[in-house]
């Protein structure tokens, strides 16, 4: 029953698909215009991406500035690990009373497997490949 229930539920046919399909095509047609980063890259190897957001903004690290290691220092300011421990997302509320810490998760690649049963994770790759399928957008599972 809740497998039944989840696939009439999650069927990707929502506006966020069609949005990420088509700023993903965007960001193919427009690369000046548009930067598309996905988190799985990010998380493989966050300072070459913060370097090329950097670069994207027309702000590029200066060789002082990387021999420095300023990309790594923005890299760990920026990262779940240091988000997780401000006061604010231990501690605060949203005007609803939902706690700030709600929001966070552990951010790993692949832990949705941690929450969906082995039918519910084959089903959504299948939907996920069904619908990027031409695209050139692809996802890590793990």
């Amino acid at each position: 029953m809740a497998s039944s229930t989840f696939k009439n539920i999650f069927k990707l046919e929502t506006p966020t698909l069609y949005w990420i399909l088509s700023q993903n095509q965007a960001s193919l047609e427009q690369p000046g215009k548009i930067l598309f980063l996905k988190y799985e890259d990010l998380e493989e190897d966050i300072n070459s991406h913060v370097k090329r957001l950097a670069e994207f903004l027309g702000c590029p690290f200066s060789i002082d500035e990387e021999s420095r290691g300023v990309i790594e220092e923005i890299s760990k300011l920026c990262s779940f690990d240091h988000f997780k421990i401000l006061e604010v997302n231990k501690s605060g509320k949203l005007p609803s009373g939902h706690a700030n810490s709600t929001f966070f998760r552990k951010g790993k690649v692949g832990d949705s497997g941690n929450y969906l049963t082995s039918s519910m994770s084959n089903h959504l790759e299948k939907l996920m490949e069904d619908k990027l399928n031409g695209s050139g957008l692809t996802f890590k599972k793990s």
